[in-house]
């Protein structure tokens, strides 16, 4: 029998539909994967078994009555910890969180279920989303299934993990500055940050309300695209959801095809301090994009050079004043209230018992960049320097169709090598983060694996605001060229767990 885990989520969903398979047989498959070597990678914070198997049981009750299902209908899915959920734990891998469960469900949390998807769990992140290694986790850091001595990227490496490692077949991610991009980069996924404002934000928890978006991770463009097709479209319970309809995401990833395109390369995005290999496989894929039938052509944003700068101070000003509500008295952790001190004073001890490292630095950092004196010198040039990365990205797409770059600097590396050195850890995110500060569209997919050590490298593509569909487009052509010129799919190279 085929191994249920192994199916991209499109071919399961139609072996459930078409009664080959049940839902039930698809969700203990995943749970028993889950339990064999989820130990080793800890991908989930939290797996809920018995809803898991409950949603499932619905869908084959649906299928046995004749009721229509959706295109996901009865496939599992590991949700980043980071949206609430109803009736289960969300941690936002943090102990100021330990323990909290939601009284309702995020806005992408639902529209998952009114999909029929089955929920295996929550995955594991940096704390509130902020790092590039899910090494900030308060719960253990997670393996990356290449090599479980290294990083799955961050923030969201738990659900890139869990899809690397065939726990699950889509995931939800949240991207601030690359967390949904460079963790599939770094697994040999593939990740999508949708447009700001594309899948709605109510439920989810914020860490910078600008710059967080959530989207799809699966193991195929067209998975990305039915999931990404389940969870877009207009919130009325987010005042910064976009009331317009979804981009034929689908249909483009079903008919990729990049003849005629213009592609730009982004010049800003190369030189010093990019490994070898990650710059061999992505040189390649340019020349499979011009094989393919687009114009490739050089593309210079030079406020891009400047982003990571503003962005860690627009995201941790941002951050300061999200998390002032983590105060100890409405939810989550309480430290020191013994009758004996102020609120204040519990305030202080449970922010000092509750966040961690990483957290504490942004929140520092982001309340020195607003205090008085200095917000005009920092959080407000900053906002300057983000209109610029903006404007270059107009004049890019004046004359190109997306924009091209490597997903990140290197591939992924070992686990505790960067975690002493904040400013390391921050470049893993160099080309990412300008898509953010404009709220742009952008996917990584895998384009081979670096000479040097076998590991995944990522293609970025950067597409306009609600040109989501070119992404699509653009990824099914390229993931249909490598596995043509490969044979079978990038990832089942991958060591096995």
């Amino acid at each position: 029998m085929t191994d249920l885990t192994r199916l991209t989520a499109a071919e399961t969903a139609e072996k459930i539909a078409s009664g080959e398979v049940t839902a039930v047989a698809v969700t203990e498959a995943h749970l028993a994967r889950i339990e064999a070597v989820d130990e080793k990678v800890h991908a989930f914070l939290h797996v809920d078994r018995d809803g898991a198997l409950a949603q499932a049981r619905r869908v084959d009750e649906k299928r046995a009555n004749g009721e229509k299902l959706g295109p996901l209908a009865g496939v599992p899915l590991a949700l980043k910890d980071i949206f609430t959920t109803k009736g289960i734990p969300t941690t936002v891998g943090s102990k100021i969180l330990e323990g909290w469960i939601p009284p309702y469900d995020a806005t992408v949390t639902r529209r998952l279920k009114d999909a029929d998807i089955v929920i295996l769990g929550k995955t594991n992140m940096d704390e509130f989303a902020m790092g590039s290694s899910t090494e900030n986790s308060a719960y253990g850091p997670t393996g990356n299934p290449w090599d479980l001595t290294r990083i799955p990227g961050g923030s969201g490496g738990g659900s890139s993990a869990a899809i690397a490692s065939y726990e699950a077949p889509l995931a939800i991610g949240t991207d601030t500055g690359g967390s949904i991009r460079q963790p599939a980069a770094v697994t040999g996924t593939v990740g999508v940050k949708p447009t700001y404002g594309g899948v709605s934000r109510y439920g989810m928890v914020a860490f910078s309300s600008s710059l967080d978006q959530g989207g799809p991770c699966a193991r195929t463009v067209l998975d990305a695209a039915l999931l990404h097709e389940a969870i877009a479209g207009h919130d009325p319970l987010d005042s910064t959801s976009i009331d317009a309809p979804v981009p034929s995401v689908v249909e483009a990833a079903r008919h990729g095809d990049v003849k005629g395109m213009r592609v730009g390369v982004v010049k800003e995005f190369a030189g010093e301090g990019y490994q070898a290999g990650v710059m061999q496989r992505f040189n390649e894929s340019v020349e499979l994009l011009r094989e393919l039938g687009a114009e490739v052509v050089e593309i210079s944003c030079p406020s891009f050079d400047k982003a990571l700068a503003a962005y860690y101070l627009i995201a941790p000003s941002e951050c300061s004043s999200n998390l002032a509500r983590f105060d100890a008295m409405r939810y989550g952790l309480r430290v020191g209230d013994d009758g004996t001190r102020s609120a204040e004073d519990v305030t202080a001890l449970t922010r000092e018992a509750g966040f961690g490292d990483e957290v504490k630095r942004r929140v520092i950092l982001g309340t020195y960049a607003l205090s008085s004196g200095y917000y005009d010198a920092y959080y407000g040039s900053a906002q300057k320097v983000r209109t610029l990365i903006t404007r270059d990205f107009e004049r890019a797409f004046a004359s190109v169709d997306v924009l091209i770059s490597p997903t990140t600097p290197t591939t992924a590396f070992p686990i505790g090598e960067r975690s002493d050195d904040p400013m390391a850890m921050y470049l893993a995110d160099l080309c990412t983060i300008p898509t953010n500060m404009a709220g742009n569209a952008a996917m990584s997919l895998p384009c081979g694996l670096a000479p040097e050590d076998g590991l995944p490298v990522g293609l970025q593509i950067i597409a306009p605001a609600m040109a989501d569909d070119r992404l699509y487009r653009v990824g099914a052509a390229v993931e249909a060229a490598f596995e043509a010129r490969w044979g079978h799919p990038l990832l089942e190279e991958a060591p096995s767990l």
